[in-house]
């Protein structure tokens, strides 16, 4: 069974940056691809970003498209959400999670309900 272990979450002031990380062990077709999404309060669950492990291919959220960059370390098994620019509303747990729960449909990112994903970190952004 897969097990995602995420890192790095914190707070820091809007415009700071934070760099989150996973480590994935036990390989099933569910890390085929990988991100994160975000529980922010008084919201509904938000797939943020999603990278395919094999091809490098990368999708955001529109909310956080050109302030995130999801990688990855092939060596060390890793895959980092750099977000920078961070803003009030971009508080919350952020998970990191295989497809599904996250996916892509039309070449949108999309959040289904069912799936694996870690514990959580919590990223808060004061104003």
């Amino acid at each position: 069974q897969v097990q995602f272990v995420e890192s790095g979450g914190g707070s820091v002031q809007a415009g700071g940056s934070l760099r989150l990380s996973c480590v994935a062990s036990g390989y099933t077709a569910s890390t085929d691809c990988m991100g994160w999404f975000r529980e922010v309060p008084g919201k509904e669950r938000e797939g943020v970003a999603v990278i395919y492990t094999g091809g490098g291919a990368t999708y955001y959220s529109d909310s956080v498209k050109g302030r995130f960059t999801i990688s990855q370390d092939s060596a060390k098994n890793t895959k980092y959400l750099q977000m920078n620019s961070l803003k009030p509303e971009d508080t919350g747990m952020y998970y990191c999670a295989g497809c599904p729960p996250l996916g892509v449909v039309a070449g949108a990112l999309v959040l289904f309900s069912a799936g694996s994903w870690g514990q959580g970190t919590q990223v808060t952004v004061s104003s």
